[in-house]
């Protein structure tokens, strides 16, 4: 029976990811992404391709000891994909501070192939970095299904998914013109049930962190609403806006709404594993002690909570200010005075990133640790019951 139920399960996951998968492909399938060439006989393509000798260079370390050069070198490279696969193309690669590609004998680069009718010019473009990557993400997998086992392989299977329904489905609704703070609550939704629902089954542990994740990042996001409206701030005060308002010109992407669903998408693991963490122990003290009350149970919830949201709030917090490194230097060279700095669009985003995030979390523990301590014991006695019925028919 045990393996009968274990194959139905597997049954159920794989028709649901294969409607999913058919969904996603039709919803992609007739949108209107990419850009349009303008002309056809001009367009650029970036090839893989292969440095056969270095004819001859004028390069410097940018410092001692480091790895960056400035100059030039005289190369001789074969194009190794594209239509002009097999041509063989003297280029001169030019080595900046910021643009520097040095290249040896054998290497494989990615280059910038520039099209305009019969004429093409070929620039060294980057490091052909795809085997490193794809050898990094397979090791990643490999020690996650290694050391989780079952659980790993089902970690790799919701990150899988994740992944997916961010690039195939919140993407394309936001060029669609959907609203992206709702296009945010439902990925949020999918990703938290498809993921807790994968990893734990269907159980009160689980039924629990899903409605303590998504009552406490819904509550923390209104929060962030307010004090957005309050601040003044909107879409158009994040980075890249120039490029969004060209892009929402043509696709009507809605930009104001994107710094909102930002927020709720960057908090939703931290606040997923807060739950999932709490409903578990909450569960494993029940366990322990049927006899307990649930005001008993909700407070074990709230001290294995407080334990562990202080660390959760300072990882979101070390998270951004991570992210925004490069902005801090800057305001640090600058010197900027305070009343400039407490009230620059950039830092007031931070702020309210970082602490929506860490506030989802703070009011994420005594959510979880009220419905735990409800949701679990009503199940474990709904299914003591059920047993006792089947066993006196």
């Amino acid at each position: 029976m045990f393996k009968n139920l274990k194959t139905s399960k597997v049954i159920i996951w794989s028709i649901f990811f294969l409607l999913f998968a058919s969904f996603l492909y039709m919803f992609n399938n007739n949108h209107p992404l990419g850009y349009s060439k303008q002309n056809d006989k001009s367009y650029v393509k970036y090839e893989k391709a292969q440095v056969l000798t270095i004819k001859s260079q004028s390069v410097k370390p940018f410092e001692d000891g480091s790895s960056i050069f400035l100059g030039s070198q005289e190369i001789s490279v074969k194009i190794l994909s594209g239509e002009h696969k097999g041509e063989v193309k003297d280029i001169t690669n030019y080595l900046s501070d910021t643009h520097s590609v040095y290249v040896k004998k054998g290497m494989k680069i990615i280059t910038e192939i520039d099209t305009a009718g019969s004429k093409y010019q070929v620039i060294v473009y980057n490091y052909y970095r795809a085997p490193i990557q794809y050898s990094f993400v397979i090791i990643f997998f490999a020690l996650l299904c290694a050391i989780g086992g079952r659980k790993g392989m089902k970690s790799v299977i919701g990150l899988a998914f994740t992944f997916v329904s961010i690039i195939f489905l919140f993407i394309p609704m936001l060029y669609r013109g959907y609203s992206p703070v709702l296009s945010a609550v439902l990925i949020i939704l999918i990703i938290t049930c498809i993921t807790l629902l994968l990893l734990n089954g269907y159980s009160a542990k689980t039924l629990s962190a899903i409605f303590g994740t998504i009552l406490g990042v819904t509550i923390a996001a209104i929060i962030a609403l307010i004090v957005g409206k309050l601040a003044h701030l909107t879409g158009y005060s994040t980075q890249d806006v120039e490029t969004l308002n060209m892009i929402s010109a043509k696709f009507n992407l809605k930009v104001e709404g994107l710094l909102l669903a930002a927020i709720l998408i960057s908090s939703l693991g931290a606040v997923m594993d807060l739950s999932i963490s709490i409903a578990s122990s909450v569960q494993e003290v029940y366990l322990s002690n049927k006899k307990i009350s649930k005001k008993e149970l909700f407070t074990s919830g709230m001290n294995v909570g407080r334990d562990m949201m202080g660390t959760m709030a300072n990882t979101l917090i070390l998270a951004f200010a991570g992210a925004s490194l490069n902005m801090i230097i800057i305001i640090y060279f600058y010197n900027v005075s305070y009343n400039q700095l407490i009230n620059m669009d950039m830092v007031n985003v931070e702020i309210i990133q970082g602490l929506t995030g860490s506030l989802a979390v703070i009011l994420t523990v005594p959510i979880i640790s009220f419905i735990a301590s409800r949701l679990i014991p009503t199940f474990a006695q709904g299914k003591s019951k059920s047993k006792s019925f089947i066993y006196k028919f």
